[in-house]
């Protein structure tokens, strides 16, 4: 591989095609590109009087009957899809030893080129690039079909600003059926080596879901997680993923969780909600239909921001909401029910209603009362970014917790003077006097903390392969504290019990497949 990332397997790919090479009533004009698929020119249809764009298939598939017919069956199903966001797909021809695709020719630049030449773009051409591309890839995902190499080398922008997605499926349509054992190449763009068959690209590393980078079946939401990685790099104008390596961009898709601090202080809150739903690395998590990211992103280009019952995001994401909710509204009533218990023998006991009014929030699930009793800390918006507030009880005034920028899951120590959280893949403390966070130890898709007496915080880290782990309170090494059985899903929510010393966590499966 050359450092560059780019592959040498020139051995299954046709020799070069001069200019001026004809292939039936086509006339080859340029050559436009070369990859593991087979290389790209620009041709004069001498018959219709039009450039289209060819692509010559590797030698190797030409020869095998079996996947020319399926590919003709793919090429047929792709040849359907008929959308302004889509580059077309004309026929399937052979000339001699040569079979090719003639594909329409979309002048313009790939969002690669641009994003190379500018980095980050304003947030308004990003969300029109991104808008675009969803109406493709819902168009697609309609007939059932998944791109699986959506990247911004697939991207081009014509001169009006219309976007044209390309080569769309042919990743399946060109790949054998799963047969042999399959490897990874060493390059930033994967190629299956099957027993009985040349390299054939899968996917690019960088842009590939985590679940596409084991080699499991994938879906549309392999597509995205990839817009997800586009739009993320159209607005901070980096990689998310990259290594010298396949294996070392592979490692990072698996395990890294992105930088959220680099995106531009003008990014909307909806926009920021919407990325972290593409991307996360369980895809039950993720954004289900691209088309709720299409509705958010118009939603965010209209200006409508995540406030009221109008800015919950989408459909799905609306139905979380209004259960965390109603899961915070049960557990305030169970807390001040408990300390209407405490007094029943001391007084006869008067009705008591409490509600707490916070600014608008996707994330209500994320609060938790101090152990005196006398604060809430939850999450929420704060000109236009998720935060930690803190709240005394008896008092309509919340304050903001400068450093916490998307914290999740807060949890009080126990003299009720700090706040342990999870941002930025890692598990941080704030005091809520003032001061800047600590960084105590990395958890990557941390969910849920408890802090004890003796300075010990047990803590989740569900990216770090399950089990639960403990840390000093000022930091220091994390040391696992529990062990996952066979078919028990990771350990989370861990709470000390009285003791301090004993205590309880959330699983699921295991031996008994209970919970």
């Amino acid at each position: 591989m050359r450092r560059d990332g780019t592959s040498t397997y020139q051995s299954l790919i046709p020799m070069s095609l001069d200019v001026g090479t004809r292939l039936g009533s086509l006339e080859i004009t340029a050559l436009l590109g070369k990859g593991g698929m087979g290389e790209v020119y620009r041709a004069r249809d001498l018959k219709l009087k039009r450039d289209v764009a060819i692509k010559i298939l590797p030698d190797e598939f030409s020869r095998d009957p079996e996947r020319v017919s399926r590919f003709q069956r793919e090429a047929e199903v792709l040849a359907a899809l008929n959308h302004q966001n889509i580059a077309a797909i004309y026929d399937v021809q052979q000339c001699g030893a040569i079979r090719f695709l003639i594909l329409e020719f979309v002048e313009g630049d790939s969002l690669a080129d641009i994003l190379r030449k500018r980095g980050a773009l304003p947030l308004d051409e990003a969300l029109n690039i991104a808008k675009q591309t969803c109406d493709a890839l819902e168009a697609a995902h309609e007939k059932g079909i998944v791109h699986r190499d959506l990247k911004p080398a697939n991207i081009r922008i014509v001169a009006d600003g219309k976007v044209k997605v390309l080569d769309f499926g042919l990743a399946k349509a060109i790949e054998p059926a799963p047969t042999g054992t399959t490897t990874l190449s060493d390059s930033s763009t994967l190629v299956s080596m099957a027993a009985t068959s040349a390299g054939l690209i899968l996917g690019t590393a960088a842009y590939m879901a985590p679940e596409q980078t084991k080699g499991k079946t994938v879906d549309r939401r392999a597509d995205i997680w990839a817009f997800g990685v586009v739009l993320y790099e159209m607005l901070t104008g980096r990689m998310l993923f990259s290594g010298e390596t396949a294996s070392e961009t592979m490692f990072a898709v698996m395990m890294k969780e992105p930088d959220w601090s680099t995106l531009p202080a003008n990014v909307p809150a909806r926009v920021r909600e919407l990325l972290r739903r593409c991307l996360s690395k369980e895809p039950r998590n993720r954004v289900q239909a691209i088309g709720d990211a299409r509705i958010a992103i118009e939603e965010a280009q209209s200006g409508k921001e995540l406030d009221g019952d109008s800015a919950k995001g989408p459909p799905h994401r609306r139905s979380k909401v209004w259960v965390g909710i109603a899961a915070v509204s049960f557990l305030t009533t169970i807390f001040f029910a408990g300390l209407s218990l405490v007094y029943l023998n001391r007084a006869s006991p008067s009705e008591i209603r409490f509600e707490v009014n916070t600014p608008s929030t996707v994330d209500p699930w994320s609060f938790a009362i101090s152990p005196d009793g006398r604060r809430l800390v939850f999450s929420a918006f704060n000109e236009g970014k998720s935060q930690l507030w803190v709240r005394p009880l008896d008092s309509l005034d919340a304050q903001p917790l400068a450093g916490t920028d998307g914290a999740s899951y807060p949890f009080w120590s126990p003299d009720s003077a700090s706040v342990g959280f999870f941002a930025d893949g890692r598990l941080k403390r704030i005091d809520i006097l003032g001061g800047q966070p600590q960084v105590l130890a990395n958890a990557p898709v941390g969910q849920g903390g408890a802090w004890n007496r003796d300075g010990i915080i047990l803590f989740s880290s569900v990216g770090a392969a399950g089990p639960l782990f403990k840390v000093s309170a000022t930091g220091g090494e994390a040391v696992t504290v529990t062990r996952l059985e066979t078919g028990q899903s990771p350990h989370q929510f861990p709470q000390f019990l009285p003791d301090g010393r004993h205590f309880v966590y959330f699983v699921q499966g295991g031996p008994g497949k209970g919970v």
